[in-house]
């Protein structure tokens, strides 16, 4: 993979790594997904066309069931794929492990938000073509995505077959060596009725137990010679429109494809009335025509760039890195529907397509920041499955809503309880966007629809759930936080601090919002209750050590055996037995190190540094979503090298396939990661609190770091350089403000000059942490910053 600029590369086929490539390339707009294959469908890692909750249902079967299980699980499944364009040169098929390559090119433009492709190709028989393609899956317009192909011959006339596909039911490999593969369903899609007209076709299909409805139209722009034979085939899974002759020097033949995707439930639009939608949907693509396309997809990422890119001089193959992480974020949710967005986004089948605490942990504090309508959406689409929260937490016998840990349709999927029941921090990850997000953004519609109600019931699960001790201590026990080396215990720091945010957070908003607290039966003494339980709630600390503890008994576990532990045993899920990982004290992934981030207020700096440094020791990152909390939390208690280092590994999750499962999908929470690191790590942003605040630190090899946020419907920019940190309003009019704290000092940033100050040195913060044997992160922060 070659990095230049805007654009990523790939310039070799690579068929070994086809299926990491597919999830880089991938293209989408928050409802259509497009898997980035290549065009001719073969070789594949794995195939996908995916629509933004549409699944298939299956059941979960236990050796010993219990109640309360879930009895069926979601798994995303791939609708009809319409990127497909075969190619046959004198009866040999288009296939890159056969025949020759001359040229195989292919590109990410995360300006343009295409993927390009060129390839010079010969045959086994001698017969040589160059293959030119650009597809893209469109940002303003929901339902449409379209490829633009030519071929043309290199040296002399070849005889071809072109075959513009559109195809369900395509076969998806399975994977049965890592339990986190999805679920593959066979054949999942029921074809309901189909039609076709010239170069254009619909296809309508139904699943059969999740009750959902599929249609797929296509419409075609054909450029060829005279001679070109062209015919068109309808089945119940696929259409194809086919294309032959001869092409002779200096003659191509293009085929632009526009295509329209849209689902509903069986009971709501009927098949008919579907396939009318998506055809004309694609008619109207093809009246606009392809350039059109690209100039409206130029014109959306132009504007989100405008808040959204991010400036690292020194080190421009981690910047392009952070770009990319950021693309597939602006292109993962919509604006325009109650949509949520899953942990691989419509990029794979990673996690069956689930949606878990990733998204509000990760995600939407992005989005928040760059695109907040996101975040409003994806935020609404959890308050319109509040039904289902109730519905389970009455199982678990729980008071309020719980919300599922894994879901595509709002039930709980996870058929680990000591995660699907236990792992109620996901509530209070929820209460946390919920928050964070009418913080940034003063939005009180949203507060008074939808926020104020989910942190109610949020609430009441934790008061609910909770116990006092006779000395008047509120715990949490028998949790699952989010390091999953852990179950089942009692007083996890960081549920317990999001939990006493949550339940202050929600009285405070029934106060905003007495409307809802009416509605809901909130009344003084239930508020006094939350209250009463947030003041009390338990940190477990050990003075003997002078740390806190991740859970109640924590340190005082038997330490993990790292130096009889070799390289080939990580990740450790894959090689130990869950029962020896969790009585030790070995951590997957950020637990405690989050809980300081989330919750900076709630420790002094001292005991960071401490915290950091007794965890660091014993976090083995067997998950992609703890370098970046840690990479944070190190910049903030003045490890900067370690911070970039770490900031590097995040970045470079997918890009660089570092544990070997992009082929699944993309890890949407690391590359929301890289973007926190940037501003909240080396940016030092905090908001808390419900006050913006910066204490920024650059690391010796950044000589200048610039991004933006919004606040409050404004758009900020943060300019900083080793010596001094600026402020500044690009956007705003004479009267428009925004106050902010730089290091301790108060400021008020309006829409004239940059507000300037001096960046303080940062205090020594002595030697830098230790991390497990052979788990250190690669060192990056010294290649050109004079280290040794």
């Amino acid at each position: 993979m070659s990095h230049d600029g805007w654009r990523i590369r790939r310039t070799s086929a690579d068929l070994d790594r086809i299926g990491e490539t597919e999830s880089v390339f991938a293209l989408a707009n928050g409802w259509v997904g497009w898997r980035g294959t290549l065009d001719e469908g073969q070789p594949y890692g794995m195939p996908g066309s995916y629509l933004n909750g549409f699944h298939e249902r299956h059941e979960l079967s236990y050796p010993e069931g219990g109640y309360a299980f879930p009895e069926r699980s979601d798994t995303v499944i791939s609708a009809p794929n319409a990127a497909l364009v075969r190619l046959w040169v004198d009866g040999e098929p288009l296939d890159l492990r056969t025949g020759t390559i001359r040229r195989h090119h292919r590109e990410l433009d995360l300006r343009a938000g295409v993927v390009r492709r060129e390839t010079e190709w010969i045959s086994p028989g001698g017969r040589g073509v160059r293959v030119v393609s650009t597809r893209l899956v469109s940002l303003p317009r929901r339902p449409v995505a379209a490829v633009d192909w030519t071929v043309e011959p290199l040296d002399g006339p070849v005889p071809v077959r072109i075959c513009s596909d559109l195809l369900a039911n395509e076969r998806v490999p399975e994977r049965a060596d890592d339990p986190r593969a999805a679920s593959v369903i066979h054949d999942p899609l029921t074809a309901e009725t189909g039609r076709h007209d010239g170069t254009d076709g619909v296809l309508v299909h139904r699943t059969e137990r999740s009750g959902q409805r599929v249609a797929v139209a296509v419409a075609h722009r054909v450029a060829a010679p005279d001679d070109t034979a062209t015919d068109a085939e309808l089945t119940g899974d696929r259409f194809r429109l086919a294309l032959t002759g001869p092409l002779r020097p200096g003659e191509r033949i293009r085929v632009t494809k526009f295509a329209a995707y849209e689902c509903a439930d069986v009971d709501g639009t009927p098949a008919d009335e579907l396939a009318d939608l998506v055809v004309a949907e694609a008619d109207a693509a093809r009246a606009d025509g392809f350039d059109a396309l690209l100039d409206a997809q130029r014109a959306a990422l132009d504007a989100a760039w405008a808040t959204a890119d991010v400036e690292l001089a020194g080190d421009p193959e981690l910047e392009q890195a952070v770009r990319f992480a950021v693309f597939h974020l602006i292109q993962s949710g919509r604006a325009d529907g109650d949509r949520t967005i899953p942990a691989k986004g419509l990029t794979g089948n990673g996690y069956d397509g689930h949606v878990l605490w990733d998204t509000e942990g990760y995600v939407l504090p992005v989005l928040t920041y760059l695109a907040p309508e996101l975040t409003r959406s994806a935020l609404r689409w959890r308050h319109a499955h509040l039904p289902e929260a109730r519905q389970r937490a009455a199982e678990l016998r729980l008071t309020g809503a719980t919300f599922p840990w894994r879901t595509l349709g709002g039930r709980e999927c996870s058929g680990y309880w000591p995660a699907g029941s236990a792992g109620l921090h996901v509530n209070a990850d929820v209460a946390d966007a919920v928050l964070r997000y009418v913080a940034a953004t003063g939005d009180t519609a949203f507060l008074a629809e939808c926020g104020a109600e989910v942190l109610v019931e949020t609430a009441r699960l934790w008061h609910g759930y909770g116990h006092w001790d006779d000395a008047g201590a509120f715990h949490l026990t028998g949790v699952t936080g989010p390091d999953e080396y852990s179950a089942l215990v009692d007083d996890n720091i960081f549920t317990n601090l999001m939990a006493r945010r949550n339940l202050r957070g929600a009285a405070d908003a029934v106060q905003r919002c007495p409307e809802v607290a009416d509605r809901l039966g909130v009344d003084p003494a239930e508020v006094t209750g939350w209250r009463a339980a947030a003041d009390a709630v338990h940190v477990p600390y050990d003075g003997k050590r002078g740390v806190h503890q991740q859970s109640a008994g924590f340190t005082e576990q038997p330490e993990w055996d790292f130096a009889g532990t070799g390289e080939d045993d990580y990740p450790l899920l894959l090689h130990f037995p869950y029962l020896e990982l969790y009585r030790r004290q070995v951590v997957k992934q950020a637990d405690l190190v989050l809980a300081m981030l989330r919750c900076p207020g709630e420790f002094t700096a001292e005991e960071k540094a401490r915290n950091l440094a007794y965890y660091e020791a014993r976090t083995v990152r067997d998950s992609s979503l703890s370098a970046s909390a840690q990479a944070i939390l190190a910049a903030e208690v003045g490890h900067l090298d370690l911070a970039y280092d770490l900031l590097a590994e995040t970045a470079f999750q997918d890009l660089a396939d570092l544990g070997d499962k992009t082929a699944d999908g993309l890890h949407l929470a690391s590359l929301a990661g890289a973007w926190l690191v940037v501003a909240q790590g080396f940016g030092g942003l905090r908001d808390d609190r419900g006050v913006l605040s910066f204490d920024p630190r650059l690391p010796r090899r950044i000589t200048r770091l610039v991004f933006h946020l919004r606040w409050h419907g404004h758009r900020l920019r943060v300019t900083l350089t080793p010596d001094t940190a600026g402020y500044a309003l690009p956007d705003a009019g004479p009267g428009d403000a925004v106050e902010l704290w730089h290091h301790g000092e108060r400021l008020r940033v309006t829409g004239g000059a940059s507000v300037t100050r001096p960046m303080p040195p940062v205090p020594d913060p002595g030697p830098e942490p230790s991390s497990p044997p052979g788990r250190r992160p690669a060192r990056r922060a010294q290649e050109a910053a004079g280290g040794d």
